[in-house]
């Protein structure tokens, strides 16, 4: 595929990273000739410099053939104007991330006025994110599939946990549709199968309906209790949406902004939560605070270094869910020695959208992919994908099929119903399937058969 991404900052350079490769002709725009430089030294692209909503400038690019074009930059107008224009000159697919909370409830109409395929949030994406992680009180992440249906839920095993030592395949008995997919020891990275056994510290991912995920995270921990309040501190975007979502579920929040302007505008938007104009990295204003009286801790300031100091600080406290904000991911290196393990990074959020939008467009015709996520330090995919008529899996046993080595059919969904897969289960027609696999180039359900 020929792909034009318009900026060079964190999100272009981290789709320069994941999408060029020996399958896409990657051709980047960048106003600033040094950014372009260092991205073509160090990324399998092409480029040039220049403004990426410049009618001129998208024709040198070779826009008109480009199967799909991404406007990344800092600007929301910029990358709305460039989508548009793409897609006037000839560009198959457009996409424009858009930060803006104003923009945020004229998507549907951008997008069918002015032909832009996709919008991407990442403050959005983020927010959600976090009031997931703060609906599941023991998870590390939540991802969801099917409208929301199944969750698929990071865990980690604690010592006093039940499911210490039980084989994989005694699960279906006891918890339903919960099927344990991925298992992060260590440094290893495990797809398992039905005789494998957690051990204490595993870092889980798990799958399954909400209804029988209940019954599982009681097996976690002795005793779990809903998270009823929350201490955020930073008041930017992603702030503005997660009050939104946590108003939703009557949870009692708190936030700590250093700008004056912004606590008034918080203030006027959610009324009912508390803002404080305070320094959020300074420990005494935390304390006096309150800061240990609330179930969860979110630091969304804007600098990576003051989000993970407050977080330690808050963990060491004894504050028992702690959400941290980071942008530069190699920071989270050291995170494992100060046991901060809930980590939103919006930068990936929209790289994740964003790569899943190209996969489904690479096989148009064929069983697109329907939604994906990177799991356990990016080394992992989760997908859903849709199977077509002449799909080549299609009527013949799970068990006879030649499928790649570290995969795993995860659930099934047909015709609303979930479907747990054994080895006699046979793929139709319009099923959804969702899988996990350590290969990050499959696009189609034919992808997961040897070549």
């Amino acid at each position: 595929m020929k792909i034009v991404i318009a900026g060079g900052g964190k999100v272009g350079e981290l789709l320069c990273s994941e999408l060029g490769n020996h399958h896409n002709d990657i051709v980047l725009i960048e106003k600033d000739p040094n950014v372009l430089e260092y991205m073509i030294n160090n990324y399998d692209i092409t480029g040039l410099a220049g403004n990426a909503a410049s009618y001129e400038i998208q024709l040198e690019a070779g826009v008109e053939d480009a199967d799909v074009f991404i406007a990344t930059s800092e600007t929301d107008e910029i990358n709305i104007i460039s989508a548009i224009i793409a897609r006037k000159i000839g560009a198959q697919y457009t996409a424009a991330r858009v930060r803006n909370p104003e923009y945020a409830t004229q998507f549907d109409f951008v997008r069918d006025s002015l032909g832009i395929d996709l919008f991407i949030n990442p403050d959005f994406s983020a927010a959600r994110d976090i009031a997931a992680i703060i609906k599941y009180p023991s998870s590390l992440s939540v991802e969801t599939f099917m409208g929301g249906r199944i969750n698929l839920v990071e865990f980690e095993i604690s010592p006093r946990s039940s499911l210490v030592g039980l084989p994989l395949r005694d699960y279906k008995a006891k918890f339903g549709s919960v099927r344990v997919c991925i298992i992060h020891r260590g440094d290893d990275i495990m797809i398992p199968q039905a005789n494998s056994r957690l051990q204490v510290g595993d870092r889980v991912h798990v799958i399954g309906l909400i209804k029988d995920m209940a019954k599982f995270r009681q097996c976690l921990l002795d005793q779990e209790r809903q998270n009823k309040s929350v201490m955020i501190v930073g008041g930017g975007r992603i702030t503005h949406y997660l009050l939104k979502l946590l108003s939703k579920d009557r949870v009692d929040t708190k936030v700590i902004e250093v700008d004056m302007e912004r606590c008034e505008f918080l203030s006027a938007a959610w009324p009912n939560a508390t803002i404080v104009h305070g320094d959020g990295t300074d420990p005494t204003l935390l304390d006096d605070e309150g800061m240990t009286d609330y179930d969860a801790f979110v630091s969304l300031t804007g600098i990576d270094e003051e989000n993970l100091i407050t977080s330690v600080y808050a963990k060491h406290a004894g504050v028992k869910k702690v959400i941290t904000k980071m942008n530069r991911t190699k920071i989270l290196k050291i995170l494992d020695d100060v046991k901060i393990k809930s980590i939103i990074t919006p930068k990936q959020l929209i790289a994740n959208d964003i790569v899943r939008f190209v996969r489904s467009r690479a096989n148009a015709q064929g069983s697109n992919v329907e939604a994906l996520y990177r799991l356990a330090d990016n080394q992992v995919e989760a997908l859903q994908f849709r199977v077509h008529r002449d799909s080549h899996v299609c009527g013949i046993p799970l068990q006879e099929l030649n499928l790649r080595k570290d995969l795993l059919i995860v659930n099934i969904v047909r015709d609303q119903e979930l479907v747990f897969p054994n080895g006699t289960t046979i793929l139709q027609p319009h099923d959804r399937v969702i899988l996990v696999t350590t290969d990050k180039q499959l696009t189609d359900i034919n992808d997961i058969l040897e070549a």
